[in-house]
């Protein structure tokens, strides 16, 4: 091939390739701007009044292209699902590279969770009350939702990773699963919060922070490992149940 060949032939390489990113940016932001639209949209006319026709038309975009994003209206929440859990990530990350003991890490995970979830709050009910449904892909336990559930979960298992005293090996394995479970609970309690700032959830997480935090201790006592195998044979039966019901 000639040096003037091959020059053309890394030109046209060069082209396709920033017309790649061109096209893949201006996909990111198009896929964002529905997202952010579905939102503010959840937000102030509620779940089930919201369409996938009226997300579109306030997006700026064809209601087949928001499709070609979003396959339905239970897709954009799972996205928002994925959001919310990145934005808690990355909130959890000074906090996990600061504090060594583990009440103090999960305590920062917890209200870290609070904080992220905060803009959520007004349309939590509407959407808790879809995701209640065991056939719904909005459950937390369905198949739709293992990709975050199984991130969530990893991040509680790096609360633990991290910890200046070692987690008992009876509990080492199961904890995140617990620890996500326990998470859970404070959520469905913070849906139905109506206390000003939801202050009420947050003293829950903090109280039963301490007491997660002791019963952790303490397990590490002879006398109580039939009692934590109970413990995580019980959590793992329900776990089984709950995904076969999703």
């Amino acid at each position: 091939m000639s040096d003037a060949a091959s020059a053309l032939a890394e030109r046209l390489r060069f082209a396709a390739a920033k017309h790649d990113v061109l096209a893949t940016a201006k996909g990111e932001r198009t896929r964002a701007q529905i997202l952010d639209t579905a939102l503010r949209l959840f937000d102030e006319h509620g779940w089930r009044e919201t369409t996938m026709r009226s997300v579109a038309a306030e997006a700026g975009v064809s209601l087949g292209n928001a499709y070609y994003y979003f396959r339905s209206k239970e897709s954009l929440i799972q996205a928002i699902y994925a959001q919310s859990h990145e934005e808690h990530a990355a909130a959890c990350q000074p906090i996990l590279a600061r504090e060594t003991s583990f009440t103090a890490r999960l305590a920062g995970v917890m209200d870290a969770r609070l904080d992220t979830l905060a803009r959520y709050h007004r349309f939590a009910g509407a959407l808790f009350a879809a995701a209640s449904d065991s056939t719904s892909p909005l459950n937390p336990w369905s198949e739709a939702s293992r990709t975050v559930r199984a991130s969530s979960r990893e991040l509680f298992a790096r609360v633990l990773d991290g910890c200046d005293r070692g987690i008992p090996k009876n509990l080492r394995a199961e904890l995140p699963e617990l620890l996500w479970t326990y998470h859970m609970g404070i959520v469905l309690f913070w849906v139905h919060d109506r206390s000003p700032d939801c202050a009420a959830s947050r003293r829950l997480a903090a109280r039963t922070v301490e007491i997660v935090g002791r019963l952790v201790a303490i397990s590490r006592l002879p006398p109580l490992r039939p009692l934590v195998r109970s413990v995580v044979g019980l959590m793992n039966e329900l776990r089984d149940d709950l995904v076969s019901a999703a």
